[in-house]
């Protein structure tokens, strides 16, 4: 089973649309593996190789559009293939939550792609949830529990 160390979402700008870290690290070296990879990935050519080695563990990503989906795991214990299959299913379930994912979706709707990806990966970076169907209705109902929320507050 694959366990992410984090999972990192920058545009072809270098911009970081989204982050989330399953391992402790300071400050610093959060700020060193954003800039460091930011600019590795961006500079590797499309017909180059989707994982690289990177200080003591691997990098894998993989580009959507003007998007790319960067994650670091162990190289021991986890899986290339699998880490890209989970990176994949992140992107169809946004596909298919959004209806035709872009950029300005993640941007304008962070805490959903947040909560698609937290239905996805647990708080150790563990796989935990591979059907789409089940993270769409658990969105769903997240989303009939905010509206009536808001629908409660607006009549008070």
């Amino acid at each position: 089973m694959s366990k992410l160390k984090y999972l990192l979402l920058f545009s072809r700008q270098g911009k970081i649309r989204l982050i989330r870290w399953y391992r402790p690290y300071e400050q610093k070296e959060k700020a060193l593996i954003i800039r460091e990879l930011t600019a590795t990935v961006l500079a590797r050519k499309p017909k180059m190789c989707n994982i690289i080695e990177y200080q003591d563990h691997k990098v894998v990503y993989k580009r959507y559009a003007s998007l790319f989906f960067v994650c670091g795991i162990s190289p021991e214990e986890d899986n290339e293939l699998l880490t890209l299959e989970i990176i994949h299913r992140f992107v169809e379930t946004m596909d298919r939550y959004f209806g035709n994912v872009c950029e300005l979706d993640i941007i304008f709707n962070f805490t959903r792609a947040y909560n698609i990806l937290d239905e996805l990966i647990m708080c150790d970076g563990s796989f935990v949830e591979s059907s789409k169907t089940d993270v769409l209705k658990n969105m769903a109902t997240m989303d009939s529990i905010e509206s009536n929320d808001n629908l409660e507050r607006a009549l008070v």
